[in-house]
């Protein structure tokens, strides 16, 4: 009976200690991915980017939504301060995966931030990407 408790007890433990890696590694509780990509294909982004260079026409900005079924979240995109875009999706499930995208002018290089928002426009995450100029 010790040696069933034991085991048991290691179990549930060992358990505890991997799903609070798994979620720690989450950039917010509510969201396990919020990445840049070169774009998104099968719900999936594809080449997932920290920097740029200003041959990069368009960039993709990919967030996978865990238990907000029900709430709406905005993309704002923001370049030296300044709002270049707002992009609002309906939460539709306790996994929802959602992208915006921007097409960027060769002169806009510097830092952009993109901020997750939820329906209070409160901010939950904030992601930025260097857009350099290309040599």
């Amino acid at each position: 009976m010790d040696n069933y408790y034991n085991f048991f007890k290691a179990l549930i433990l060992g358990c505890l200690f991997l799903s609070g890696n798994a979620f720690s590694a989450w950039p917010h509780e509510d969201i396990s991915q919020a990445v840049f990509a070169k774009s998104v294909k099968d719900r999936t982004p594809v080449e997932i980017i920290t920097e740029a260079d200003s041959t990069l026409g368009k960039i993709y900005f990919f967030t996978n939504i865990r238990h907000l079924s029900g709430d709406k979240i905005t993309h704002r995109w923001s370049y030296k301060g300044k709002v270049k875009a707002e992009i609002s999706f309906d939460i539709r499930g306790n996994r929802w995966r959602v992208w915006s995208s921007k097409n960027l002018w060769r002169r806009w290089t510097g830092q952009w931030t993109v901020e997750v928002l939820n329906r209070h426009n409160q901010i939950l995450l904030t992601k930025t990407f260097e857009y350099k100029k290309s040599k």
